[in-house]
């Protein structure tokens, strides 16, 4: 159950990015990349790359084909969920509907991460070589501040919200 949670809602997430593609398909140089995570293998680090207008355009267009290639798959993922949501629990059609919608996460997920690698690769191909080495270098300082930030959180964990601590009344 919380696998398939997961995977939903991290898909769900995915969808959710559809107006990065449509803000960026207006051309602003960088519009739409800041705060967007997990579009475009982190389009954001992108700003700090100075990246050239052909190399901006160059990425945006890989970016619309791996979201538009996605297109079927998310439409079969939809029908799937509203299958499972119109279906009466207990069923025969409901546990059939809960299986389909599964296997239709599944796929999803498997079909998302192997385009995000494709899509990462290509990426990497229009970079320059110092553009490479300053992405990993942005991406080493990136895990070390959340490896900082994991430490600080298990030294100084948050205290329980008053909610969860106040005693039960009965």
């Amino acid at each position: 159950m919380r696998k398939t949670f997961l995977v939903s809602a991290i898909f769900a997430a995915a969808i959710g990015c559809a107006p990065l593609t449509a803000t960026i398909a207006q051309g602003a140089p960088g519009a739409g990349w800041h705060g967007h995570h997990g579009m475009a293998m982190g389009s954001h680090m992108y700003d700090k790359l100075n990246l050239t207008d052909a190399q901006r355009d160059q990425i945006k267009q890989l970016t619309q084909q791996s979201f538009s290639q996605a297109k079927s798959q998310r439409q079969t993922l939809r029908e799937a969920r509203q299958a499972y949501e119109s279906a009466v629990p207990g069923s025969a059609d409901y546990q059939t509907a809960a299986g389909k919608l599964g296997e239709a996460e599944a796929d999803a997920a498997r079909a998302r991460v192997a385009r995000q690698a494709d899509l990462r690769a290509q990426i990497h191909q229009v970079l320059t070589p110092a553009q490479r080495d300053e992405l990993v270098q942005i991406r080493q300082q990136r895990q070390a501040r959340m490896q900082q930030w994991k430490e600080s959180r298990q030294q100084n964990p948050s205290p329980p919200s008053a909610s969860s601590s106040a005693p039960s009344v009965q």
